[in-house]
């Protein structure tokens, strides 16, 4: 046995066989993500993004809010717009990372629970992983 760099094809084909083996465990499919973001006078000041995984999760994998417009309530405005739209398609759950320069006093006020974190001293940063039940 050898270990090898894998191309686009193989790597297809290990997700479609985890994808086979994880069927028989979730027993329904939810598709879906939420991409959505604030403008002013025609410029992007604030994005989110955000996909269902399983077991009606949803992950969020980006939030941005330009320095300027940070600490103005756009970021909560986004995440209860998220909460609202992921709540309508059936998610029950939100899980979310960050680290320690980011967002986790932001996440915390907002009603998510720190489910986890590590340090890292030797490349300085921490980082936080969030859930919130929202059904």
């Amino acid at each position: 046995m050898i270990i090898i760099d894998l191309n686009e094809e193989q790597v297809e084909d290990i997700e479609t066989r985890l994808s086979t083996f994880d069927e028989d465990h979730i027993t329904y499919k939810m598709d879906g993500s939420i991409q959505i973001g604030i403008e002013e006078n025609g410029k992007l000041i604030a994005g989110l993004d955000a996909c269902i995984t399983a077991f009606k999760i949803l992950y969020v994998s980006t939030v941005f809010v330009d320095e300027e417009y940070r600490r103005k309530g756009i970021g909560a405005r986004l995440i209860r717009e998220m909460e609202t739209r992921a709540r309508a398609m059936g998610v029950n759950t939100i899980r979310l990372d960050t680290f320690n320069w980011q967002g986790k006093e932001f996440y915390e006020a907002l009603g998510y629970k720190s489910v986890g974190h590590y340090d890292n001293t030797e490349d300085g940063y921490s980082e936080y992983f969030f859930l919130k039940k929202i059904n």
